[in-house]
């Protein structure tokens, strides 16, 4: 698990050290153990390492097989690697150390741009043939490793967050049009390749890019996933007794595969609840769990510590419980942000960031529940979507989903803004992807492929790895997320979703849990926005860097700052909290390398 970024020149200059050392500083954050650099023409790597597997300077990066004539910056955990060794060795490679990211050089070397099919796990990689000129850039299958670039006619640059890109002055800063209706519409989810600024993009998930010395690029798609029933039929019993063996299995791996301890981030709620049922069957014994809290509103509470103490009880882990003011949360609201590799509205963004500061002093990975909500159909809004039958589909989504109706996103920005319902059109597309029986396995695949990429997937890379913490999601494992595509939606939906988790975590984690009102991650500062917080953001969003940058419309802003509870998303954030992340993060990631 590390930082990694690089750069390709196409007009017969050489990478400039100075700015592949700034990219690495940038991303320092990721990877605290060690830093290191490799150049071969137009040829630039940088890599700042977090070290969890082989914790030896053998597995240090960039990795170069002068024998194969391949060098790799890695970022990420391949599960499988053991066997793929194995495999590996059988077939004649010998091996100088004893981690993951000399595999994927051998399996590059063997397979060629087909390794990615025969890799289990997450993963954002680069390779350097220094035979054939070629760069191979690739991203897991479902996106939990990002991997960011930018090209110029003269180059491409990438980097595992789009600050480092950032360094370089030849980037374009302005604002994507496309991407800004998808940000304000989307609860910040703009789907690859698009960012907010034009000049950046981001690899999409399943993806490869092969591109040579000369520019050429040949992109490919190497994973689709299907939401369809299997041929054979199950009966419900089957089902869970396939879904418990498939999620066991991907949290045995999580936990087995690593040089350093391994703990779970301890919500409260079911997904990670029984994240620590299951390592106890696995049979890890003393886990260590991890809970924060926030001060609450009269409104909401800001912990689940009842319910997460419940778990602790039951299982005896070592646990960890930290309460933070809302003090600290405002006091350190601006760093977190200036993390983000890309502006993130999610409350929780910021939870995970305070809760990761204080998890990455006790260990280096932990698992986390992201992911079942989606793959296993937790939200309110799925049921919703699945009885209105006879709506238009994307009309059947966007009015249980859509932070702002494509009406209100043109009153909220200037007219140069303006143009067609960018998100919708996006949202049709995705829904009309063929490989789906029922229109919730439609919704509920793009939900898992694109959707929660982008959103708490990103969060939760994002803060924890701004503290050199890793952070492996076992829901997200794609063999358990294929198994659970095909999966009736009804098994899913019933008891109010998540019917298969909630069925085999009977027995194992106490009651209370299963059956308590889904909850969230609460900052409910950053909900009910009033007081310093509401002070805070006027003044962001009434700066001068926001009067001249014109996205709002200042009537918008008016009545956002005159009721700002009033203005609230169908999935429940504060509009105005959505406007002044949006410009903050503006002013701290852009503005402040093009003053």
């Amino acid at each position: 698990m590390c930082g990694i970024c690089g750069e390709l020149r196409f007009d017969g200059t050489r990478p400039d050290p100075a700015l592949l050392g700034r990219m690495m500083a940038r991303l320092a954050r990721r990877g605290p153990d060690h830093e290191g650099s490799y150049s071969d023409g137009a040829l630039a790597f940088g890599h700042r390492r977090l070290a969890i597997i082989d914790l030896s300077p053998r597995s240090n990066q960039p990795m170069v097989d002068a024998e194969l004539g391949l060098t790799i910056v890695f970022n990420g955990t391949i599960y499988n690697y053991p066997q793929l060794r194995a495999e590996l060795q059988a077939k004649g490679y010998h091996f100088f150390s004893g981690g993951d990211t000399e595999v994927i050089l051998k399996a590059y070397a063997e397979w060629g741009e087909a390794c990615v099919e025969r890799l289990l796990g997450m993963f954002a990689f680069a390779i350097w043939d220094t035979r054939k000129r070629t760069l191979f850039l690739a991203r897991d299958r479902l996106g939990i490793k990002p991997l960011y670039f930018s090209r110029t006619p003269g180059a491409l640059r990438f980097a595992s967050n789009s600050q480092a890109l950032l360094e370089a002055a030849d980037v374009d800063t302005s604002i994507d049009p496309v991407a800004l209706h998808h940000q304000l519409t989307l609860h910040a989810v703009v789907p690859a390749p698009r960012t907010v600024l034009s000049g950046i993009r981001k690899l999409p998930p399943a993806s490869t890019l092969l591109i040579d010395e000369h520019g050429h690029e040949q992109p490919r798609t190497y994973w689709k996933l299907r939401a369809e029933r299997p041929a054979e039929v199950y009966s419900e019993a089957e089902w869970l007794e396939r879904i418990h063996g498939a999620l066991l299995n991907a949290v045995r791996r999580r936990m087995d595969v690593a040089d350093v301890p391994v703990g779970v981030l301890l919500s409260g709620g079911l997904d990670s609840s029984l994240l620590v049922a299951l390592l106890a069957e696995a049979g890890k014994e003393n886990v260590l769990t991890f809970s924060v809290g926030f001060e609450d509103q009269p409104e909401e509470k800001g912990s689940e510590f009842e319910y997460s103490d419940l778990v602790v009880e039951r299982y005896a882990t070592h646990h960890h419980k930290f309460l933070i003011p809302n003090g600290d949360v405002l006091l350190r609201l601006p760093e977190a942000v200036s993390c983000m590799a890309e502006p993130m509205v999610g409350q929780d963004a910021v939870a995970f960031f305070l809760l990761s500061e204080r998890v990455a002093r006790e260990v280096k990975v932990v698992q986390s529940g992201q992911g079942a909500d989606e793959v296993f159909a937790g939200y309110f809004w799925y049921p919703q979507m699945a009885a209105a039958e006879g709506e238009d589909d994307v009309a059947r989504f966007a009015s249980r989903y859509f932070d702002r109706d494509h009406t209100e996103f043109l009153d909220a920005v200037e007219p140069r803004w303006h143009g067609p319902d960018y998100s919708a059109e996006t949202v049709r597309r995705l829904l009309g992807e063929p490989g789906a029986d029922t229109y919730l396995d439609r919704v509920l695949r793009m939900d898992t492929t694109t959707l929660i990429v982008d959103d708490p997937v990103k969060r939760v890379d994002n803060m924890t790895m701004a503290w050199g913490l890793e952070a492996r999601v076992p829901f997200l494992d794609h063999e358990l997320v294929e198994l659970a595509m095909s999966m009736p939606p009804e098994l899913k939906l019933r008891d109010g979703g998540k019917y298969a988790l909630k069925q085999f975590a009977r027995g194992r984690i106490p009651d209370a849990v299963i059956d308590r009102p889904k909850g969230y991650f609460p900052v409910p500062a950053l909900k009910y926005v009033r007081g310093e917080f509401l002070a805070f953001m006027h003044d962001v969003l009434d700066s001068q860097a926001a009067r001249n940058r014109g996205i709002f419309r200042r009537e918008y802003l008016d009545a956002l700052f005159a009721a700002p509870e009033a203005w609230m998303t169908r999935l429940q954030g504060s509009k105005l909290w959505h406007a002044a992340l949006l410009e903050l993060w503006l002013q701290l990631n852009v503005d402040a390398v093009r003053p």
